[in-house]
């Protein structure tokens, strides 16, 4: 056991209007705690930064004395480009990395099963809510840390992914290594038509927008108006499967932005230009807790629920879909309920849909 003394100095910044309180991190502490927190920078860089830098280096190398490696790429980028919406290119090494411990302790993440799923099917997972940056996500279907291997054995995690991060040099090729694919359509088809079952298709159901109101306590979901994948798993006969992520939405503080005001209406433009959301989220540092944008350190409890099964319907009606997505919502909806008390979110609190 390690024993240390923990020394936390509080630094007091005062202007003419306010108090600002700079609370630094214990100068002595665990080993073990400074790699988790080594973690989860590369983890947040990787998310922010990662691929312009990626970018940057393979516009470098094109015009560096070593051209003929960036035009050796390039060739290769342009066979290997539909990869992302085939299954991608997963590495059982990298999703092994002794750096993805670290990473599930510093929270800690926390996958949880609730029922037995059949390999023989292929199966959509609804992930909710979607966060910041998705962290219960990552570590629960992109890490083999997590367990799921031997939670579910015969089955395959695919977390789905805007398709704008595929077509970025380098990056892409990274991110598929940790079994992230593209959300397009084709992408999701490919996966859930495989004959032989196994496949999971990870869809965070709200998408970017959802992003935008992720915020400690909150429970606002976009889900009624969003039925696409439900439509995607009749189609080909994929049993959907509701997941929540408790404590998902405590990891990052966010700038007010109610819907009908200036920094939301900014925010949903440049979402709608960009294809992704820029949510402006805050909460610690490296060094100290007063600031920065590496995640709180908050327990996440991935709760996967119980299958609901789906008959294959090539061409499915409004009906069809309509009574899916009905009966989805109300096994995502029992699942929270039947989970709120264990992870602190008080009896009265329920899940908002819009």
């Amino acid at each position: 056991m390690c024993v240390c003394v923990c020394v936390c100095v509080k630094l007091c910044v005062r202007d003419s209007s306010s108090e600002m309180k700079i609370e630094f991190a214990p100068l002595y502490v665990p080993l073990r705690r400074r790699l988790q927190t080594v973690a989860v920078v590369q983890w947040v860089f990787s998310f922010l930064a990662l691929a312009q830098v990626s970018l940057a280096a393979f516009v470098l190398l094109c015009v560096s004395d070593w051209w003929i490696l960036g035009v050796l790429y390039a060739g290769w980028l342009y066979l290997d480009w539909d990869t992302p919406s085939c299954g991608g290119r997963r590495s059982a090494w990298v999703k092994s990395w002794r750096v993805w411990t670290y990473f599930n302790d510093y929270f800690p993440i926390t996958l949880i099963k609730t029922v037995d799923l059949d390999s023989r099917h292929n199966y959509l997972f609804g992930f909710h809510p979607h966060g910041v940056l998705v962290a219960g996500g990552f570590g629960s279907f992109c890490t083999e840390v997590s367990g799921f291997s031997q939670m579910f054995p015969g089955l395959t995690p695919y977390l789905l992914m805007l398709p704008f991060w595929f077509k970025i040099p380098f990056f892409r090729d990274y991110i598929m290594c940790g079994g992230l694919v593209s959300s397009e359509k084709a992408s999701a088809s490919y996966l859930l038509s495989r004959p032989g079952g196994g496949q999971v298709a990870v869809l965070a159901v709200g998408g970017a927008p959802e992003s935008l109101d992720a915020r400690p306590g909150a429970l606002t979901l976009q889900l009624r108006q969003r039925k696409g994948f439900v439509k995607l798993a009749l189609k080909h006969g994929a049993w959907l499967v509701p997941v929540f992520s408790f404590g998902e939405n405590e990891l990052f503080d966010q700038m007010e932005n109610p819907a009908g005001s200036t920094l939301r209406s900014v925010q949903e433009r440049l979402q709608s230009i960009m294809g992704v959301a820029l949510p402006l989220f805050h909460a610690r540092g490296v060094f100290q807790y007063s600031f920065g944008l590496l995640p709180y350190r908050k327990p996440i409890h991935t709760v996967v629920g119980h299958p609901i099964p789906v008959t294959q319907t090539p061409c499915p009606t409004k009906e069809d879909i309509d009574a899916l997505h009905s009966s989805y919502m109300e096994g995502l909806t029992q699942l929270f309920e039947q989970n709120k008390l264990n992870y602190g979110i008080p009896e009265d609190k329920h899940l908002i849909f819009t």
